[in-house]
Order: C-alpha cells, then sequence, then structure tokens
C-alpha cells in the first residue's frame, strides 16, 4: 500500500501518471530480487539446494515455492530413520536431492564382505509439478515410481503408505519375488546356500518383511555424539552375524562404558537392543600368539576379568548401602572405624583407576591377533594385528528374544574404522567395518536427547 492507499485499485494508465512510481516500482523489483536471491542462499546453506535459478526458472518453479511447499513442508523428516519391521529393523537416510526429497535405504554389503560399502535403494521420493502441491511417490517394486502418500505423525516420527502396491507385484508371482529379492538381499541363489537353517531364516525374512508393502512408521535416530576421549571415532558400523548375515550396529561411548546397539536385527536379538557392551576400564592383556591360538587360555584370562568385574560390582554396591545407610543415621556421631574405611575405598578405586590408565598407556601400538582354534568367523580375512582388546559382554537369546543373556567376550580393536568382538560362549567372531557415509541431519541436538533416543529404541524392541 502507498500511504494507506492500495496501488491495485488504480487502473495501469492512471497509475503511471502518479509523480514518482516507476521510481517506486523500480525499487519495488529490486528488492523482491534480492528477496529471491536471499532465499535461494538460505535454501543451498540449509538445505543443500544445488539449482540455479535458471534451472528453477526453466521448471516453472520458484524458490519461493520449493521451500514453501516442499522444504518446509517436509522439512522434519530429513535426516535418520529406523523402520518399524519387526526384529528387522532398518536404516533409512532421508535427503534433499535438487528439487527432490528422497528416502534412500541403506543395505549391507553381501554377506560376508563386511569391508564392501554400502548399498541402497529408494523407497519414496517427493518432488514438485510445475506450481503444484508436492506429490509423493513410492519407489518400492521394480515398475518405476506410483502413488504413494507421507503423514508425519509427529516430530519425531512420520509413516510412509503406498496407494498402488499392484506396481509391487511381479508376473511371475511370489517365487519370481523371492528370487529377485534373494539376489538384491543376499547376492546368491538359494541353492548356494547349503546351510539348512539358513534357509529357514532367509525364507523367513522374506515372508515378514514383504508383507509391509512399504507401508512402514518411521522413528528417528541420531548419530552418537563424539568425545576427544573417546577410543575412536563413534559412529555405524556393519559387523557379521553368522548366519543372519551382516547387520548395522551404531558404536557409541558413554563415560568408561562403549555399547553397540543394532539398528537392523534379527529374530535372536532384534533391532534396537544392545548387542554389545565394552567395559573400557578393563583391558586385556593377550597372551603371545602360540598360547592365543589356544581357546582355553584365552576363555581363562577373560573369566578372571569377569569374575574381578563381578567383585568390584559387588564391592561398589555395599559402599552404596553404606553410604545411604550413613546419610540416614546423619545425625549420629559418625563411627572413626568406618570413616577410615570409606577413605580406603576412595584410595583403592583411585589406584585401581590409576593401574588401568596404566595399562592403557603402556600398550603396543600394535600387537599379533590371531583367532584361537575353534572359533568361528565369518570372514577370515580379518586383520591380523590390533591396537588393544578389552573386556565385554555380548547379549544372546533363542529365537524370539527368548531368556536374553549377557556373556563374556572379547572386544579387540584393529584400527579407527575396524573392530571384532569374540563370543566366548558361542565360539563366534564378529567383524566390524565403518560405514564411510557422510549423513546430513543425523547429528543429536544433545547429549540427553541420544541417550532418549538410545532408550525409546531399545522399549520398542523389548
Amino acid at each position: 500500500d502507498f500511504f494507506g492507499i492500495s496501488l491495485l485499485s488504480f487502473p495501469p494508465s492512471a497509475l503511471l501518471r502518479i509523480p514518482g512510481i516507476e521510481a517506486l516500482i523500480i525499487k519495488f523489483d529490486i528488492d523482491f530480487l534480492k528477496t529471491e536471491r536471499r532465499e535461494s542462499h538460505f535454501l543451498l546453506q540449509k538445505y543443500g539446494v544445488c539449482e540455479n535459478l535458471r534451472k528453477l526458472e526453466i521448471t516453472g518453479v520458484s524458490c519461493r515455492d520449493v521451500y514453501a511447499k516442499l522444504l518446509h513442508r517436509y522439512r522434519h523428516i530429513l535426516g535418520l530413520w529406523q523402520p518399524d519391521i519387526g526384529p528387522y529393523g532398518g536404516l533409512l537416510n532421508v535427503v534433499v536431492d535438487g528439487l527432490f526429497i528422497i528416502g534412500w535405504m541403506y543395505l549391507p554389503p553381501h554377506d560376508p564382505h563386511v569391508d564392501d560399502p554400502m548399498r541402497f535403494k529408494p523407497l519414496f521420493r517427493i518432488h514438485l509439478m510445475e506450481r503444484k502441491c508436492a506429490t509423493v511417490e513410492c519407489m518400492y517394486g521394480h515398475k518405476g515410481p506410483h502413488n504413494g502418500h507421507i503423514q508425519i505423525v509427529k516430530k519425531d516420527e512420520f509413516s510412509t503408505k503406498c496407494n498402488q502396491t499392484d506396481h509391487h507385484r511381479m508376473s511371475g508371482g511370489r517365487q519370481e519375488e523371492f528370487r529377485t529379492w534373494l539376489r538384491e538381499e543376499w547376492g546368491r541363489t538359494l541353492e548356494d546356500i547349503f546351510h539348512e537353517h539358513m534357509q529357514e531364516l532367509i525364507l523367513m525374512k522374506f515372508i515378514y518383511t514383504s508383507q509391509y508393502d512399504n507401508c512402514l512408521t518411521y522413528r528417528r535416530i541420531y548419530l552418537p555424539p563424539s568425545s576427544p576421549d573417546d577410543l575412536i571415532q563413534p559412529g555405524l558400523f556393519k559387523g557379521t552375524y553368522g548366519s543372519h548375515g551382516l547387520e548395522i550396529v551404531m558404536l557409541s561411548f558413554h563415560g568408561k562404558k562403549a555399547k553397540g546397539t543394532k539398528i537392523t536385527g534379527d529374530p535372536n536379538i532384534p533391532a534396537g537392543q544392545q548387542t554389545v557392551e565394552i567395559d573400557l576400564a578393563h583391558p586385556l592383556q593377550l597372551p603371545d600368539i602360540e598360547n592365543l591360538r589356544d581357546f582355553s587360555e584365552l576363555s581363562r584370562i577373560v573369566l578372571e576379568v569377569q569374575e574381578q568385574v563381578r567383585r568390584e560390582e559387588q564391592e561398589r554396591e555395599q559402599r552404596q548401602e553404606g553410604e545411604e545407610h550413613s546419610q540416614q543415621a546423619a545425625s549420629q556421631p559418625a563411627s572413626p572405624l568406618g570413616g577410615g574405611g570409606g577413605g580406603e575405598g576412595a584410595e583403592g578405586e583411585e589406584t585401581a583407576a590409576g593401574a588401568e590408565g596404566t595399562t592403557q598407556d603402556k600398550a603396543p601400538a600394535s600387537q599379533p591377533f590371531v583367532l584361537p582354534m575353534g572359533v568361528i568367523s565369518r570372514n577370515e580375512d580379518y586383520p591380523r594385528t590390533c591396537r588393544i582388546c578389552f573386556y565385554g559382554t555380548g547379549l544372546i537369546a533363542g529365537h524370539g528374544f527368548t531368556s536374553p543373556e549377557r556373556t563374556p567376550g572379547v572386544f579387540v580393536l584393529f584400527d579407527d574404522d575396524r573392530f571384532g568382538f569374540i563370543w566366548l560362549e558361542l565360539k563366534s567372531f564378529s567383524l566390524y567395518s565403518r560405514i564411510k557415509v557422510s549423513f546430513q541431519n543425523a547429528q543429536a541436538p544433545s547429549r540427553e536427547a541420544f541417550d532418549e533416543m538410545l532408550k525409546n529404541i531399545q522399549s520398542l524392541a523389548t
């Protein structure tokens, strides 16, 4: 409005006779172009939209349309997500790609090639058709994009629905769909898999996962925050899990503990559960390479540390009970003997911590490593030197997550991007390799938010 009067109420011929109106119109155009330019820079920085203005003009879509109808509306689904597919889980990365928002499902490489790069396939995409509203398309199946729907339930949860599931079907029926899925998922045919139990697990996974038809609910996950004191950079790793194939695990550090949480899982240990826990306060000194081949020798060392950890936990519980009792009796005079005992306990703790620190400091840069005889490994191409080993526990359970229990094991750090875990009770070895993908919009807003996310996905799995 000009002096409170709408310029649009004047006819163009009368409008041009207003003194100074041409200069005002030119200034308005310049300000508008500056605003458009600022918006484009904002989109470029915040969402990584790389299309230039000319390309947007060719498509008939302005930066304002892209922002208002696409990026702003669907901004809450950018980042990393875990689909609710029973025990199997998954890893979805939603990104801005030009004038599209695409949901990529990341899959581990074919078993047992843990060092190979991740595979990925699109599950859905959102884009603008000229100046209309954003269009959601399902990308599942082999017949090209088709009509889909996305519902944002809340900030950290959304769901997808395919409106044309007939596009997922193949002319050869379920058998052709299974053979195609098997080649994509495992890189082989069922005849190539001789282990009967493994065949059953594969068939079970196909039947279970295919019933969803890309109609899924996703819950947000964050990459773990890092600290200068961390043993290695935390993040996502792909690891071997016997007949279940390769699975995705998130390694995070929590003071003197490190946790490996399953992002993908299986009927025994579902996605969301804590598969391994590493006690960074208890490094292990492995025997020389010849004695290391003897499983009983390694088992003896680990079980001794397990007993030490059990005693320390028992002493810690007794101290806590004593402190609670002292607080309750705070009005009474403290016993000199009790006070001295507390001091000795604290001093003992300090001495133990100092000894542990010394053990880590004196650990060699690398030492020879070989798996003991009788320990099964899916991938025999593991490193033959390691940096350091720690006592840890691994979660095992029966089918359907029945009778879960934490059992002792050995965490083996090979380098910045690879580690392993020896499951003593199972006599098996898992090798993990870092997922080297730069995920956007995946950082936790705070340490508390990350911890809360871990609790949520574990409680859902349970």
